[in-house]
Protein backbone atom coordinates (compact mmCIF):
# COMPACT_ATOMS: atom_id res chain seq x y z
CA UNK A 1 0.00 0.00 0.00
CA UNK A 2 1.24 3.44 -1.15
CA UNK A 3 1.75 5.51 2.18
CA UNK A 4 2.63 9.12 0.73
CA UNK A 5 0.19 10.91 -0.85
CA UNK A 6 -2.46 8.60 0.55
CA UNK A 7 -5.42 9.51 3.47
CA UNK A 8 -5.60 7.19 6.28
CA UNK A 9 -7.81 7.08 9.71
CA UNK A 10 -6.19 6.20 12.59
CA UNK A 11 -8.03 5.39 16.18
CA UNK A 12 -6.80 5.63 19.45
CA UNK A 13 -4.44 8.76 17.57
CA UNK A 14 -4.46 10.15 20.69
CA UNK A 15 -2.04 8.40 23.02
CA UNK A 16 0.30 5.37 22.43
CA UNK A 17 0.22 2.66 19.30
CA UNK A 18 -1.85 4.76 17.49
CA UNK A 19 -0.05 7.89 17.79
CA UNK A 20 3.40 6.55 16.94
CA UNK A 21 1.38 5.32 14.18
CA UNK A 22 0.37 8.77 13.05
CA UNK A 23 3.85 10.45 13.22
CA UNK A 24 5.30 7.83 11.20
CA UNK A 25 2.58 7.76 8.42
CA UNK A 26 2.51 11.77 8.15
CA UNK A 27 6.44 11.29 8.37
CA UNK A 28 5.50 9.01 5.16
CA UNK A 29 4.09 11.95 3.26
CA UNK A 30 0.58 10.91 3.91
CA UNK A 31 -2.33 12.43 6.03
CA UNK A 32 -4.09 11.30 8.78
CA UNK A 33 -7.60 11.63 10.46
CA UNK A 34 -6.57 10.93 13.89
CA UNK A 35 -10.03 9.51 15.74
CA UNK A 36 -9.97 9.31 19.57
CA UNK A 37 -12.16 9.99 22.89
CA UNK A 38 -8.83 12.63 24.27
CA UNK A 39 -9.78 15.79 22.76
CA UNK A 40 -6.05 16.77 25.09
CA UNK A 41 -4.60 13.44 23.17
CA UNK A 42 -5.24 14.64 19.83
CA UNK A 43 -4.49 18.16 20.62
CA UNK A 44 -1.11 16.86 21.54
CA UNK A 45 -0.34 14.34 18.57
CA UNK A 46 -1.79 17.54 16.44
CA UNK A 47 1.65 19.46 18.28
CA UNK A 48 3.86 16.95 17.78
CA UNK A 49 3.25 16.24 14.18
CA UNK A 50 3.07 19.79 13.43
CA UNK A 51 2.11 18.51 10.02
CA UNK A 52 -0.81 21.09 9.34
CA UNK A 53 -3.75 20.29 7.78
CA UNK A 54 -2.27 17.19 6.94
CA UNK A 55 -3.66 15.89 10.22
CA UNK A 56 -7.13 16.46 11.44
CA UNK A 57 -8.48 15.91 14.82
CA UNK A 58 -11.85 13.87 14.95
CA UNK A 59 -13.62 13.49 18.54
CA UNK A 60 -15.68 10.22 17.64
CA UNK A 61 -16.67 7.41 20.61
CA UNK A 62 -15.72 4.09 18.27
CA UNK A 63 -18.37 2.07 20.42
CA UNK A 64 -20.96 5.10 19.31
CA UNK A 65 -22.51 3.45 15.82
CA UNK A 66 -24.08 6.99 14.88
CA UNK A 67 -20.79 8.99 15.40
CA UNK A 68 -19.09 6.29 13.33
CA UNK A 69 -20.54 6.02 10.08
CA UNK A 70 -20.89 9.92 9.98
CA UNK A 71 -17.06 9.89 10.13
CA UNK A 72 -16.29 9.27 6.41
CA UNK A 73 -17.82 12.00 5.29
CA UNK A 74 -16.14 14.29 7.85
CA UNK A 75 -12.97 12.92 6.96
CA UNK A 76 -13.78 13.74 3.75
CA UNK A 77 -14.57 17.11 3.83
CA UNK A 78 -11.27 17.31 6.07
CA UNK A 79 -9.01 15.42 3.22
CA UNK A 80 -11.59 14.62 -0.06
CA UNK A 81 -11.00 11.28 0.63
CA UNK A 82 -10.06 7.93 2.66
CA UNK A 83 -7.50 5.13 1.34
CA UNK A 84 -7.47 3.16 4.72
CA UNK A 85 -8.16 2.66 8.64
CA UNK A 86 -6.03 1.44 10.64
CA UNK A 87 -7.97 0.09 13.92
CA UNK A 88 -5.66 0.51 17.10
CA UNK A 89 -8.45 1.85 19.36
CA UNK A 90 -8.33 -0.43 22.71
CA UNK A 91 -8.56 -0.82 26.19
CA UNK A 92 -7.84 -4.11 28.65
CA UNK A 93 -10.27 -5.11 31.72
CA UNK A 94 -9.51 -5.13 35.46
CA UNK A 95 -6.98 -7.48 36.04
CA UNK A 96 -9.27 -10.05 37.81
CA UNK A 97 -10.03 -13.03 37.19
CA UNK A 98 -13.52 -14.20 35.19
CA UNK A 99 -15.55 -15.08 38.59
CA UNK A 100 -14.83 -11.70 39.65
CA UNK A 101 -15.53 -9.70 36.82
CA UNK A 102 -18.37 -7.71 36.08
CA UNK A 103 -20.76 -8.15 33.14
CA UNK A 104 -20.31 -4.16 32.85
CA UNK A 105 -16.23 -4.51 32.07
CA UNK A 106 -16.92 -7.38 29.93
CA UNK A 107 -19.40 -5.17 27.88
CA UNK A 108 -16.99 -2.31 27.66
CA UNK A 109 -14.42 -4.42 26.67
CA UNK A 110 -16.10 -6.24 23.61
CA UNK A 111 -17.85 -3.01 23.14
CA UNK A 112 -14.81 -1.38 22.97
CA UNK A 113 -12.35 -3.99 21.21
CA UNK A 114 -14.53 -5.63 18.94
CA UNK A 115 -17.61 -3.23 18.64
CA UNK A 116 -15.04 -0.29 17.55
CA UNK A 117 -13.52 -2.43 15.20
CA UNK A 118 -16.60 -3.61 13.11
CA UNK A 119 -18.44 -0.06 13.73
CA UNK A 120 -15.22 1.03 11.52
CA UNK A 121 -15.01 -1.21 9.11
CA UNK A 122 -18.59 -1.42 8.90
CA UNK A 123 -18.74 2.24 8.25
CA UNK A 124 -15.60 2.78 5.90
CA UNK A 125 -15.95 -0.32 3.26
CA UNK A 126 -17.90 0.92 0.89
CA UNK A 127 -15.82 4.02 0.58
CA UNK A 128 -12.42 1.72 0.64
CA UNK A 129 -13.96 -0.47 -2.03
CA UNK A 130 -14.85 2.52 -4.37
CA UNK A 131 -10.99 3.60 -4.05
CA UNK A 132 -8.50 1.79 -6.40
CA UNK A 133 -6.20 1.20 -3.79
CA UNK A 134 -7.46 0.78 -0.09
CA UNK A 135 -6.51 -1.00 3.33
CA UNK A 136 -7.43 -2.32 6.57
CA UNK A 137 -5.44 -2.78 9.25
CA UNK A 138 -6.72 -3.76 13.04
CA UNK A 139 -4.23 -4.57 16.23
CA UNK A 140 -5.54 -7.39 17.81
CA UNK A 141 -2.78 -8.45 20.71
CA UNK A 142 -0.30 -11.35 21.83
CA UNK A 143 -3.33 -12.02 24.10
CA UNK A 144 -5.46 -13.25 20.95
CA UNK A 145 -3.27 -16.48 21.04
CA UNK A 146 -1.77 -17.00 24.49
CA UNK A 147 -4.12 -16.01 27.14
CA UNK A 148 -3.34 -13.79 30.35
CA UNK A 149 -4.53 -14.79 33.34
CA UNK A 150 -6.70 -11.62 34.35
CA UNK A 151 -7.20 -10.66 30.95
CA UNK A 152 -9.46 -13.18 29.60
CA UNK A 153 -11.94 -11.04 28.42
CA UNK A 154 -8.96 -9.25 26.58
CA UNK A 155 -7.95 -11.76 24.64
CA UNK A 156 -11.52 -13.25 23.70
CA UNK A 157 -11.95 -9.47 22.68
CA UNK A 158 -8.76 -9.84 20.57
CA UNK A 159 -9.21 -13.23 19.12
CA UNK A 160 -12.49 -12.11 17.79
CA UNK A 161 -10.53 -8.96 16.11
CA UNK A 162 -8.28 -11.27 14.68
CA UNK A 163 -10.86 -14.02 13.34
CA UNK A 164 -12.84 -11.64 11.70
CA UNK A 165 -10.23 -9.21 10.33
CA UNK A 166 -8.47 -12.54 8.98
CA UNK A 167 -12.70 -13.52 7.52
CA UNK A 168 -12.43 -10.26 5.98
CA UNK A 169 -9.38 -11.00 3.88
CA UNK A 170 -11.27 -13.53 2.20
CA UNK A 171 -13.88 -11.95 1.50
CA UNK A 172 -11.78 -8.88 0.06
CA UNK A 173 -9.51 -11.24 -2.08
CA UNK A 174 -10.50 -10.80 -4.88
CA UNK A 175 -10.98 -6.49 -4.25
CA UNK A 176 -8.69 -3.88 -4.46
CA UNK A 177 -9.07 -3.63 -0.30
CA UNK A 178 -5.88 -4.92 0.98
CA UNK A 179 -6.35 -6.42 5.00
CA UNK A 180 -3.68 -6.82 7.80
CA UNK A 181 -4.03 -8.38 11.55
CA UNK A 182 -1.05 -7.32 13.77
CA UNK A 183 -0.39 -8.38 17.01
CA UNK A 184 1.63 -7.02 19.42
CA UNK A 185 3.40 -7.67 22.74
CA UNK A 186 3.77 -6.21 26.17
CA UNK A 187 4.44 -2.19 24.38
CA UNK A 188 5.53 0.23 26.76
CA UNK A 189 1.64 2.55 26.79
CA UNK A 190 -0.57 3.99 29.08
CA UNK A 191 -3.13 1.65 28.28
CA UNK A 192 -3.69 0.46 31.83
CA UNK A 193 -4.80 4.18 32.68
CA UNK A 194 -6.07 4.65 29.86
CA UNK A 195 -8.26 1.70 30.61
CA UNK A 196 -9.02 2.74 34.29
CA UNK A 197 -7.52 -0.05 34.98
CA UNK A 198 -4.70 -0.62 38.28
CA UNK A 199 -2.96 -3.77 39.65
CA UNK A 200 -3.15 -5.42 43.30
CA UNK A 201 -1.63 -2.48 45.36
CA UNK A 202 -2.93 0.77 43.37
CA UNK A 203 -0.10 -0.36 40.57
CA UNK A 204 -0.60 0.21 36.66
CA UNK A 205 0.39 -2.40 34.40
CA UNK A 206 3.34 -0.81 33.16
CA UNK A 207 4.40 0.24 36.60
CA UNK A 208 4.37 -3.85 37.61
CA UNK A 209 6.04 -4.67 34.64
CA UNK A 210 8.71 -2.19 35.17
CA UNK A 211 9.00 -3.65 38.63
CA UNK A 212 9.47 -7.04 37.66
CA UNK A 213 11.70 -6.17 34.29
CA UNK A 214 9.46 -7.74 31.96
CA UNK A 215 10.47 -6.37 28.93
CA UNK A 216 8.45 -4.46 26.77
CA UNK A 217 8.50 -2.80 22.95
CA UNK A 218 8.18 1.14 22.63
CA UNK A 219 5.45 2.71 21.35
CA UNK A 220 8.16 4.48 18.33
CA UNK A 221 8.90 0.69 17.62
CA UNK A 222 5.23 -0.83 17.57
CA UNK A 223 4.29 2.15 15.84
CA UNK A 224 6.82 1.51 13.16
CA UNK A 225 6.04 -1.85 12.32
CA UNK A 226 2.22 -1.03 12.46
CA UNK A 227 3.17 1.29 9.53
CA UNK A 228 5.73 -0.75 8.07
CA UNK A 229 2.94 -3.78 7.70
CA UNK A 230 0.52 -1.71 6.21
CA UNK A 231 3.29 -0.41 3.20
CA UNK A 232 4.18 -3.91 2.61
CA UNK A 233 0.45 -5.12 2.48
CA UNK A 234 1.50 -8.00 5.00
CA UNK A 235 -1.45 -10.63 6.14
CA UNK A 236 -0.60 -10.56 9.55
CA UNK A 237 2.73 -8.90 11.63
CA UNK A 238 3.88 -9.99 15.16
CA UNK A 239 5.12 -6.67 17.51
CA UNK A 240 8.12 -7.38 20.27
CA UNK A 241 10.28 -10.74 20.64
CA UNK A 242 7.44 -11.81 23.04
CA UNK A 243 4.81 -11.76 20.74
CA UNK A 244 6.58 -13.69 17.74
CA UNK A 245 7.98 -16.08 20.75
CA UNK A 246 4.54 -17.22 21.63
CA UNK A 247 3.06 -16.96 18.09
CA UNK A 248 5.41 -19.89 17.10
CA UNK A 249 4.56 -21.74 20.53
CA UNK A 250 1.01 -21.53 20.30
CA UNK A 251 0.93 -23.40 17.41
CA UNK A 252 2.76 -25.89 18.22
CA UNK A 253 2.02 -26.89 21.38
CA UNK A 254 -0.95 -24.31 22.34
CA UNK A 255 -1.37 -25.95 26.06
CA UNK A 256 2.24 -25.36 26.97
CA UNK A 257 2.21 -21.93 25.54
CA UNK A 258 -0.96 -21.30 28.01
CA UNK A 259 0.82 -22.85 30.86
CA UNK A 260 4.24 -20.65 30.24
CA UNK A 261 1.89 -17.61 29.88
CA UNK A 262 0.23 -18.22 33.38
CA UNK A 263 3.48 -18.65 34.98
CA UNK A 264 5.37 -15.49 33.91
CA UNK A 265 2.45 -13.16 34.35
CA UNK A 266 0.30 -14.75 37.09
CA UNK A 267 1.59 -12.15 39.49
CA UNK A 268 -0.44 -9.15 37.69
CA UNK A 269 -3.55 -11.20 39.68
CA UNK A 270 -2.10 -10.59 43.00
Amino acid sequence: MKIDGNVFVVTGAGNGIAREATMHLLARGASVAGVDLSEAGLAETARLADAGDRFSQHLVDITDRAAVEALPAAVERAHGRVDGILNIAGVIQQFVKVVDLPFSEIDKVMSVNFGGVMNMCKAFLPTLLARPEAAILNVASMGAYAPVPGQAVYGASKAAVKLVTEALYAELLDTNVQVTVVFPGAIGTDIAANSGVTLAGGETREAAAEASSYKTTSPIVAGRVVVDALAKGRFRATIGSDAAAMDRISRINPKYATTLIAKQMGSLLG
